[in-house]
């Protein structure tokens, strides 16, 4: 079935293929002088520079210029790329999130300019800044098609300022041609620029794009050309060397520990578009805390990496595969380890490299090498962990990859059995992407290889999306083997056989406060291969979603369930509790009903609510979020999840709390201040984490970081930490 599957979908990338408007382009002029970015468009120069205008607006409609048009010039000499902006508004009252950099764009008002500069329609550097001279920088992998191929912990040098005026607001930029990689000689890049106007309630791109296509999908871009051919990339030498002093204490051992870290990275250029990172003694003590969730499944919650040496390219590596189901690479792996009580702790990382990038148009190369310290007292293993990745480029905006990835020990450890020595996967991916991003998809099968089993372990899939103005299909079968082990990979479960076939319908009102609404149903069903492909699971989702002109939503739906439990299980996760009988099947069913505010709003808030059975009891969620303003500097944020869980006697019933308030203060756009605080009764848990960052210098900081965490019950003190880290950019 997989293999008809699979023939069927791969041959949609040549049949279901849709030419795109007539690219829109513009020349960028080569220039002898110099700019100042200092957000005042008042040198002569600007006036010899071509435009890239005449917006078209994407939200609310997707057919009209922008009411509000935006106009970008560019220049550019041996070293630096200039770019001068001004964005017509309807007055003064800008929304502004805070003054930290890489601020979210949703919500405010900004500009960002995204350049694909191996026109592969796959990946894309983005620069942005808003009214108020605040700079973001990211990184757009697998053509822009889902927000996680929006990464915005990827971090470069470069200048730029704003300036307001009554109806308009200009900014200019100076991006060093460094901070890009490109073939030596090219000259055009590809290009697109979309903004949020929040005060004429208007989203607007350069090239059109409709709207049921993400805003910053690579798909749509037009052309830049520069006057004369572009020398080589040379971006320079980066050493960046860290201090750490730490002190913290464990409570429930009573041990306490002062210590003192000296490490960094380095990043050194091959080439035109390769990039070697080294890390040695890294420290990831400045790296913001993971979000608590509660779950309530009996499978592992996949968390987003944060750690900046794992960030530059990191598609290359972790884009293979399921990334719900079955994805091979998961970096997060790498530096935490299981004691003998099967607690997650750190394992530390002694050093690793990366290389990574493009070796042309088509051809990119991915090697990751990284050494972990052993840990004789927990039992946990030095490890040497690597990948290597290749992904080459096929028709317009497709591509095939392999990969190979290898975890071993190092030594003979007593307490490391033999099929625990290594573990070793080696894959191949087919991912889809039609011109115009109509159709998108992915085909793959893996294999793991341990110790003295070679037979079988494969995990394979196949997934299409087919996504256009009115209908949406997605369809995808997956197989997971249960003997197939990725010990540097997300696997939520093994022995599975997967089938989704999602169909909604789109529907766009002439008139009314509703932009547009879907109706959506999403079957999920799953067997077991080994148990003669018995049925383990299933969901059957139907749902209605709304978005309304006010850039408010809402959401209704209802969802019928069934799970098999092959293994007891108490989802209410009480200490001592008596789990559900396992070899029984729950039928449960519920409805949810969602809705979210106006985020431009001073105030916004985000509700979730579901009630239903829940296997053999009674369950009902509440989630919610909300946000306050009080612009430029202070951003304040609460979450607050509560989950009631009924079973019959003599199951335990539980009352589940999550809270999560956040404030950030920014006192300048070099200073910085967040403070963190989350509840959790199921992990019996209430942590708090504030950190003070100033920006001394660019992409250099001092911090300093307090954690603090105590058990809910007895509010006793758990562990506690101060760190005094300073870290320091430097290129050569």
């Amino acid at each position: 079935m997989l293999r008809i599957l699979t023939v069927f979908f791969f041959l949609c990338c040549t049949v279901f293929s849709f030419a795109q408007n007539e690219n829109k382009s513009f020349t960028v002029k080569y220039i002898a002088a110099t700019i100042e970015p200092d957000g005042i468009l008042d040198e002569a120069i600007w006036e010899t520079a071509e435009s890239a205008n005449q917006f078209w607006e994407y939200f609310p409609l997707d057919s009209i210029q922008a009411r509000q048009q935006s106009d970008i010039k560019m220049l550019y000499d041996d070293k630096n790329l200039y770019v001068g902006i001004k964005i017509n508004t309807a007055g003064r009252n800008y929304v502004i999130q805070s003054l930290k950099r890489d601020f979210r764009a949703g919500g405010n008002d900004n500009i960002s300019l995204l350049f694909d500069t191996f026109s592969d329609g796959t990946n894309a550097f983005l620069f942005g800044t808003n009214p108020y001279g605040v700079r973001r920088e990211a990184l757009i992998s697998g053509g822009g098609t889902q927000r996680s191929g929006f990464t915005t912990s990827w971090d470069v040098k470069w200048k730029g300022d704003a300036k307001i005026y009554d109806d308009y607001y200009t900014a200019e930029m100076v991006i060093p041609l460094s901070s890009f990689k490109f073939k030596e000689g090219t000259q055009k890049w590809r290009f697109n620029s979309y903004r949020f106007d929040t005060q004429s309630n208007e989203t607007s791109s350069w090239v059109q794009i409709p709207q049921n296509q993400l805003v910053f999908g690579t798909a749509f871009m037009g052309d830049m050309i520069f006057e004369k051919p572009l020398g080589k990339s040379r971006t320079p030498l980066t050493i960046i060397p860290y201090i750490n002093a730490i002190s913290q204490k464990d409570f429930e051992t009573n041990e306490g520990v002062n210590n003192f870290k000296i490490g960094g990275d380095a990043k050194i250029a091959l080439g035109s578009g390769m990039n070697l990172d080294v890390t040695l003694n890294p420290d990831f003590s400045q790296v913001e805390v993971d979000d608590q969730v509660t779950n309530l499944t009996r499978f592992e919650v996949s968390l987003p990496e944060k750690r900046q040496f794992f960030i530059d390219n990191s598609d290359l590596f972790s884009s293979f595969g399921d990334s719900r189901d079955a994805n091979p690479f998961f970096s997060r792996r790498i530096g935490i380890a299981k004691d003998t009580a099967g607690d997650a702790i750190e394992n530390k990382i002694i050093g690793g490299i990366r290389l990574s990038g493009k070796l042309n148009k088509d051809l990119r190369v991915g090697f990751l090498n990284i050494q972990t310290d052993e840990d004789i007292e927990n039992e946990i293993a030095s490890n040497n962990n690597s990948m290597l990745a290749v992904q080459h480029r096929v028709f317009s905006r497709s591509n095939i990859g392999m990969f190979f990835i290898n975890k071993q020990s190092l030594k003979n450890y007593d307490f490391i059995e033999r099929e625990d020595e290594y573990n070793r996967v080696l894959g191949l991916d087919y991912n889809l992407a039609s011109k115009d991003n109509t159709w998108n998809g992915q085909f793959y099968t893996h294999k793991s290889f341990q110790p003295d089993d070679n037979i079988g372990n494969l995990s394979s899939g196949a997934k299409i999306n087919y996504n256009s103005r009115k209908y949406t299909i997605y369809a995808k079968a997956v197989y997971i083997d249960e003997d197939f082990s990725s010990n540097l990979g997300f696997v939520r479960r093994t022995d599975i056989v997967k089938g989704i076939l999602g169909v909604g319908r789109t529907f766009w009102p002439k008139k009314g406060p509703i932009q547009n609404h879907e109706f959506q149903v999403f079957p999920i069903v799953q067997w077991s291969p080994s148990r003669d492909f018995k049925n383990t699971d299933y969901d059957i989702m139907s749902t209605w979603e709304a978005k309304f002109k006010d850039q408010s939503e809402f959401a209704l739906g209802m969802t019928n369930s069934y799970t098999f439990l092959f293994e007891p299980f108490d989802p209410t996760d009480t200490e001592g509790g008596l789990e559900l009988p396992a070899n029984i099947g729950y039928h449960y069913n519920n409805v949810s009903a969602g809705y979210e505010s106006d985020r431009r709003k001073t105030f916004t808030y985000a509700a979730e609510t579901e009630i239903g059975r829940f296997f053999n009891g009674n369950r009902f969620s509440l989630e919610t979020m909300m946000t306050l303003r009080f612009q430029p500097k202070v951003f304040l944020s609460l979450i607050l999840n509560y989950d009631k869980i009924n079973l019959p006697a003599p199951y335990p019933s539980a009352d589940i709390w999550l809270l999560s308030p956040k404030i950030d203060i920014t006192f300048s756009k070099s200073v910085f201040w967040s403070t963190l605080v989350q509840y959790s009764n199921q992990r019996d848990n209430l942590g708090i984490n504030s950190r003070l960052q100033w920006r001394f210098a660019p992409l250099s900081d001092l911090f300093i970081v307090y954690n603090d965490n105590y058990f809910v019950n007895s509010f006793q003190p758990r562990n506690r930490s101060i760190n005094l880290k300073f870290t320091y950019w430097l290129n050569i």
